[in-house]
């Protein structure tokens, strides 16, 4: 069974930047579709960037340009490089796998992290 652990929160400025990790364990999610999804407080879980088993990658738009997504088969492990960090994107992040496919709804993913807190200070 394949588990997912994320590291790399913590608490930045706003403008500044974190890199969050996401390693696999118990098996191997090469052929998976890996996510970045977060939840702010009273808010929905929503996507953040999506990566395919090929390397193809989507990032949401209130994002785009700031966040990058990548994976290391061979580490077994997705990263999630946020830059230029804003108030609105605190929350706590988690990492998640699904056959095969990419989607963005956080409920067609079935392996979960147990997540990782980002806060941002103005």
């Amino acid at each position: 069974q394949v588990r997912l652990a994320e590291s790399g929160g913590g608490s930045v400025q706003a403008g500044g930047s974190l890199r969050l990790s996401c390693v696999s364990s118990g098996g191997t999610a090469s052929r998976y579709c890996l996510g970045w999804f977060r939840q702010a407080p009273g808010k929905e879980r929503e996507g953040v960037a999506i990566i395919n088993a090929g390397g193809n990658t989507q990032v949401a738009d209130s994002v785009k340009g700031r966040f990058t997504i990548s994976r290391d088969n061979a580490k077994k492990m997705v990263f999630l490089q946020m830059n230029s960090l804003k108030s609105e994107d605190a929350g706590t992040y988690s990492c998640a796998a699904r056959r095969y496919a990419c989607m963005w709804q956080p409920n067609a993913y079935g392996l979960w992290g147990q997540g990782t807190q980002v806060t941002v200070s103005s």
